[in-house]
């Protein structure tokens, strides 16, 4: 069966649950998991509300995303801890967060990808443009499509 799950977080309420999930299901296989995020690139210019460019130096902006991977990262290691889940953690640098998590599979040798969806239908997920979709149309890699309940 499966031996080393890859489940990408951006530290929302459904990725937190779908990563509670790909804990509890890597546990049950005996596999390892490793959690990874993609970090936004430093944008060009940042416009505030008022149109005036944000004072965000590109050393503060990779501190605050930084800081963001700690805690979205630590939180899958902390539950993967508890469930004594082998753990690893991995962080790119992606304006396409499903290249990157297709890139991030393939490079730790992921052989399942668990992710979150909204399960948006209709012209409305034509218009979002659902992560979850890219990578199931463009992997050569198994992907479970977590669609948790928030309120675990």
């Amino acid at each position: 069966m499966f031996k080393h799950i890859l489940v990408p977080t951006d530290g929302s309420p459904l990725s937190e649950a779908a990563v509670r999930q790909a804990v509890e299901f890597a546990a049950a296989l005996g596999a390892r998991l490793t959690a990874f995020y993609a970090k936004p690139p430093y944008p060009d210019a940042r416009f505030g509300e008022s149109g005036f460019i944000a004072p965000v130096t590109p050393e503060k902006f990779q501190q605050f995303e930084d800081r963001l991977a700690e805690r979205y990262l630590g939180y899958a290691r902390e539950l993967c801890e508890q469930s004594c889940v082998p753990y690893a953690g991995l962080v790119a640098v992606s304006d396409m967060p499903a290249e990157a998590i297709l890139d991030a599979a393939r490079g730790c040798g992921a052989d399942l990808i668990c992710m979150g969806s909204h399960g948006r239908k209709g012209l409305r997920s034509l218009l979002v443009g659902s992560e979850a979709r890219k990578v199931l149309t463009y992997g050569r890699i198994p992907v479970l499509i977590l669609r948790p309940s928030l309120e675990e």
